[in-house]
């Protein structure tokens, strides 16, 4: 299993080959910066829960999902 960091990093390839001002690079940007900032994925998970606008917090889980799968 991939760490936090590891995560982050693939979160953060990803927001930066998403178009600016998309909901992909939105979603990717907040994933790759909780995962960098929080103890471990259960942590993550629980803040990425309280993210805000509700189509931002949508894809942001979806992708830590398809992430934290890998």
């Amino acid at each position: 299993m991939r760490d936090n960091l590891d995560l982050a990093a693939s979160a953060q390839q990803l927001a930066d080959a998403a178009p600016t001002g998309s909901i992909d690079r939105a979603a990717a940007s907040s994933v790759a910066i909780t995962l960098a900032t929080t103890r471990d994925i259960t942590q993550a998970r629980r803040t990425l829960d309280g993210l805000s606008p509700e189509d931002v917090r949508k894809a942001a889980l979806e992708l830590f999902d398809r992430l934290a799968a890998s």
